[in-house]
């Protein structure tokens, strides 16, 4: 799936939204995967924690919001809505957002797609991809056709608009990470959609604290500079959500 992005395409928008912490509460959600019930619960547990203290705060969707889970579909029509007052949404791209956004584009790798969680995704949008794909002779750009049909323009449109970053102050919040020691203006988009080890293993190895997600584990994992939210909500049910405020970092 990776090889079908490869091309060259616009790059995604990077935003920076302040060069010293922020004077507000951030709260970073991990990957939704389809999971709609979560990420309206986690959205929920948010406002909840603002009312405490009367504030409002940031909401930075870390990406991949569509495969794996039972309602992309669901996702992406909610994530299309205003946040809703006193929050601010940002949703990020992640690695599956960005194979869907272009798979129409490469319909060659539209087979790899359905097989990395892309059948999930067509079932939620009411297509019968087993059906299809069993019907001796599909090709791929037929697929493509009904693939089109299902999907609203709307959509892809909301994907292709992503962006790939936002940095406020040291948080760098990306969907996967970045190149241990390489600088921002020569990290590609590939690289925060994508990326494991080294990065894992090792951090940015810059002056950041990176928010990310895409490298699952049941639990938030914790490494050096880097915190990992993605703990697989589509098979956990748990959607992690973290909270950074006055640059203390807790889960919610």
């Amino acid at each position: 799936m990776k090889d079908s992005i490869h091309a060259a395409r616009q790059a995604r928008r990077r935003i920076c939204l302040a060069d010293h912490p922020s004077l507000y509460p951030i709260y970073a959600i991990g990957d939704v995967h389809g999971c709609l019930d979560q990420l309206i619960d986690a959205e929920a547990r948010i406002l909840q924690d603002l009312e405490k203290t009367q504030n409002k705060g940031l909401v930075i969707l870390l990406g991949d919001y569509v495969d794996r889970g039972p309602n992309s579909a669901g996702v992406l029509a909610h994530l299309r809505q205003p946040s809703g007052p006193n929050v601010k949404r940002i949703a990020l791209c992640g690695n599956h957002d960005d194979t869907l956004s272009s798979v129409l584009e490469y319909p060659d790798k539209i087979g790899a797609w359905i097989a990395a969680g892309g059948r999930a995704t067509l079932m939620s949008y009411g297509l019968d991809i087993d059906y299809l794909t069993s019907r001796s002779g599909m090709p791929d750009s037929r697929l493509a056709h009904f693939i089109v049909e299902a999907i609203p323009e709307a959509d892809f449109s909301f994907l292709k608009t992503l962006p790939v970053s936002v940095q406020i102050g040291r948080h760098l919040f990306v969907h996967a990470g970045i190149r241990p020691g390489i600088q921002m203006d020569l990290q590609s988009d590939e690289d925060m959609m994508w990326i494991r080890e080294p990065f894992i293993s090792r951090g940015p190895g810059l002056d950041l604290v990176v928010v990310h997600g895409h490298t699952a584990s049941r639990k938030p994992s914790i490494g050096p500079d880097r915190i990992g939210i993605d703990t697989k909500a589509y098979a956990t049910g748990n959607l992690t959500v973290l909270k950074i405020d006055a640059n203390a970092a807790t889960i919610l």
